[in-house]
């Protein structure tokens, strides 16, 4: 058993507030930093189904990557969807915690990590952290192979290695060389990518129009979709520190599941 403020202070040693972009909204979303914590589950959303299987596991506190609240509310109801997710924590005692961009700029976080679980080490990064508190805190990674390798088995290794069946690919070349990466939604990194000489892009939720013009631009890109490129890799970042939560009992969410079907 911890104080909350106790697994707070866990979180942001490794990745600090200030770390996080300046759209974003990190840290406690809902709870009390007095209250005792036995038991954390780990989801990358609070969905109400989350929140269920919460109260149901007897839940202290949520962590997820992507926050509940990004703005202010201008109420608290149940009309609203996170209207009725604050509610349903409050009234069942349990704290919500969200560690976002922070938790991808950070050294060893999801832009590292989901390097690593490609198979590969880069240092190279597409944006420096503003607050980097080291060269290796900031948003994406280049791995630059040294000779180009077929697109189609890089895909298949990217497949294999995030535990996916499906990709939506754009297919510029036949070959890849410099392959950028960004977890989750990487469309306005796209450019920096190419400007730095990518030749392909691993990230999720890209539009038609950014596919299309890219793939003239010489750029295939690997879109995952937003869940497959985080949802495992968040799960990697957080076992990382697990040692230091040795006083709690942390469960995986097993409602934390991609929106998107394949029909």
């Amino acid at each position: 058993m911890k104080k909350l403020k106790e697994i707070i202070d866990i979180m942001e040693d490794f990745a600090p507030l200030n770390l996080k972009e300046d759209f974003d909204n990190v840290g406690l979303m809902v709870g009390d930093k007095e209250s005792e914590v036995k038991r954390v589950l780990l989801a990358l959303d609070c969905t109400l189904d989350v929140i269920e299987e919460a109260k149901e596991k007897k839940v202290d506190l949520i962590i997820t990557h992507h926050p509940l609240l990004f703005k202010k509310p201008s109420s608290i109801t149940t009309d609203t969807l996170t209207g009725k997710k604050i509610i349903e924590l409050i009234k069942n005692n349990i704290n919500l915690y969200s560690s976002h961009t922070n938790l991808d700029s950070a050294k060893e976080g999801l832009n590292e990590t989901i390097v690593n679980i490609l198979g590969y080490n880069s240092e190279e990064l597409i944006e420096i952290n503003k607050n980097a508190r080291n060269s290796n805190e900031g948003l994406g990674r280049i791995i630059r192979l040294e000779e180009a390798i077929s697109l189609d088995e890089f895909v298949d290794n990217v497949k294999k290695k995030l535990n996916i069946s499906n990709v939506k690919l754009v297919k510029a070349s036949d070959k890849v060389k410099n392959i950028a990466v960004i977890n989750g939604s990487g469309s306005s990194f796209l450019d920096i990518a190419y400007r730095r000489g990518a030749d392909c892009v691993i990230t999720g939720d890209t539009t038609y129009h950014y596919a299309s013009d890219y793939k003239e631009m010489g750029v295939s890109i690997i879109d995952t979709g937003h869940f497959h490129s985080e949802w495992i890799v968040f799960l990697e970042v957080i076992n990382k520190i697990k040692d230091k939560l040795e006083d709690v009992e942390i469960l995986v969410s097993e409602n934390s599941e991609d929106p998107y079907t394949y029909a």
